[in-house]
This record gives C-alpha cells, structure tokens and sequence, in this order.
C-alpha cells in the first residue's frame, strides 16, 4: 500500500505483574510504554506474544489495552494484538481495541485446530468486519503452529479489503519481496524475526515489530536510520554489535529475556506469569554482560 499506517521501529512492550500477588501492574505498564515513546519509537503495539496475552484474563486484556493506547494517547500510531483461540473472542478484542483508539490491529491465527484456506478466510472476515481498522496478518509458524506462506496471506488479503499488512515472523527474508510482488505492492510486509532485521528492511520491509527497545532503543532507533538513510556500513556494523543479543531474547523467550533484562536496568516488570519461568540465573549474567557491551555506563551496579 502507498502509505502504510505504520513503519520503522514498532516497539511491543511486556505485560508487567506485580512480584507478590501476581496480579498485572498498571503503573509499570505506564512506565514502560512512556518510556518506549519518549525513547522514539515509531509505533507501540501491546498485546502480543511478548506481552502473554494469552495468560491474560479478559478483564486483564482489556485493561492492558486501555492503559497502553491512553498513555500512548496519539503520540504515536498504535497496533494492538487482538488474537484469541476463537473468532467470537477475536472479534470481541479487536472492537475493545478499536473503541479505545488503536491505530490498527494484529491478528495471528491462534488455534488449537488446524484451520482449512475456508475457515481462515472466514476467521479473518469476521474480525475484519468487527472494525474499521486496517487489520495485520501475523504469520509466526513457530508460536501459532501454522505457517501460511505467501500465496495464501495474499489469497487471504484479496478477498479481506481491509487486511493490508502483514507481519512475517518465519525467518526467511525471501518471503518479504515474494509477498509485495504477489499482491501487486498492494500490501505492506514487516518484520518480526529480530536476526533478520536488517535484510528485511533491504527486501523492502516497511517496519520491524520487536520487543529489542524495551531494553535497547537507541541501539534499535539507529540501525533502522542507517539502513534507511542508506549507510550500509553503519547498518551492518549496529546489526553486528546487536546480534548476540537479538538472538539472545529470542532463544530464552522474549517474556522472560526481555523482563530479566528490565531488572537489570532498575525498570522492574515482575516475573513472567506461570507457567513461565523467570530467566535462569546464570543466563541472567550472560544478558548483563550483553547489556554492559550495549549500554556502557547505562546500567546500575550489580546487587549480587
């Protein structure tokens, strides 16, 4: 699409719960998705994978999505992930999300089920229908079970009017030209495999949805100016200094690297919530070591 309503950096924070009662801590969440804007973020998508917003209660759902859009308060466009294991539950989220202001919203076929090209088509058109909300497709094979590839996100895309982005988490960058050159330049393709992120936005990826600014944003903010400001040796230097750790939060989960990582910087999210666990700690050290390298003179001393 020609001017996509969301690009660069789209930033997903975690879901912070209170240490003791487990319960989710508002006030953290304010912190942290003040902290994401005022750092420059290009857009903040909240409810994701990352934010185990499939641990949520509804009535926590729904106040995780209201207290992120209000404290974003259209500073900047929002995205908010609105799956759920039924279409009923999906569509339901998407008119929370819609009523309090998001920009558009994020829909992984999250199911149980392997879902027929039919019933996706019939999953996604109901959604679609719920809102008038531009709507993202989420493929991530490695969280949902179910990798659609290019040929059918665009089968899908043509009979949903409103499904005009598509968020490709599988790895293979070849998907992100393939899905622009089959729907025409018509859809607009983003990023959410951290270890690609550079030669995503190369095959003309039009942002990159990642939980990395939570804990380095700046380092994130400049890789995605060099590589569009057309500094190539600047971009793969960023990436190379980026990319143990990018791997990092994706190998352990990113719940559980990217709250560790908080603790780390004195912005405390709690734990993740069960049945995650929290970071191990010897993998605890090897993410402050990543984050000193990072962030040289950033971080509070060590209490151990």
């Amino acid at each position: 699409m020609a001017n996509p309503p969301l690009k660069g950096i789209i930033s997903y924070p975690v879901t912070p719960f209170d240490a003791v009662t487990g319960e989710v801590d508002l006030s953290a969440l304010r912190n942290l998705t003040s902290d994401l804007v005022a750092a420059g973020s290009h857009a903040v998508a909240p409810l994701g994978s990352t934010g185990e917003s499939a641990y949520l209660t509804e009535k926590e759902w729904d106040a995780v999505c209201e207290t992120t859009l209000d404290t974003v308060a259209g500073q900047v466009p929002t995205l908010v992930g609105v799956s759920h294991w039924s279409t009923e539950g999906t569509v339901r989220r998407a008119r929370v999300a819609a009523r309090h202001g998001a920009t558009a919203i994020m829909v992984l076929p999250q199911v149980y089920w392997k879902l027929t090209e039919d019933e996706l088509v019939r999953h996604y058109s109901e959604v679609a229908r719920a809102t008038d909300l531009p709507m993202m497709l989420y493929n991530n094979p490695g969280t949902s079970g179910v990798d659609l590839r290019p040929e059918t996100v665009v089968a899908l895309a043509r009979k949903i009017p409103n499904l005009t982005m598509v968020k490709e988490s599988s790895g293979e960058v070849s998907r992100f030209r393939a899905i622009r050159e089959l729907s025409d330049g018509e859809l607009s393709v983003y990023n959410g495999s951290n270890p690609v992120a550079l030669d995503a936005f190369r095959a003309g990826a039009a942002g990159w949805c990642t939980a990395a600014p939570c804990l380095v944003p700046q380092r994130v903010l400049e890789l995605h100016a060099a590589v569009i400001g057309g500094h190539d040796d600047r971009a793969d230097a960023l990436l190379r200094e980026l990319l143990p750790f990018l791997r990092f939060i994706v190998h352990h989960g990113l719940p559980r690297a990217v709250k560790a990582g908080l603790e780390i910087r004195n912005r405390p999210a709690g734990p993740p919530r069960p049945p995650l666990l929290p970071l191990p700690p010897n993998e605890a050290v090897r993410l402050r070591e990543m984050l000193t390298r990072l962030l040289p003179g950033q971080l509070p001393p060590s209490v151990a």
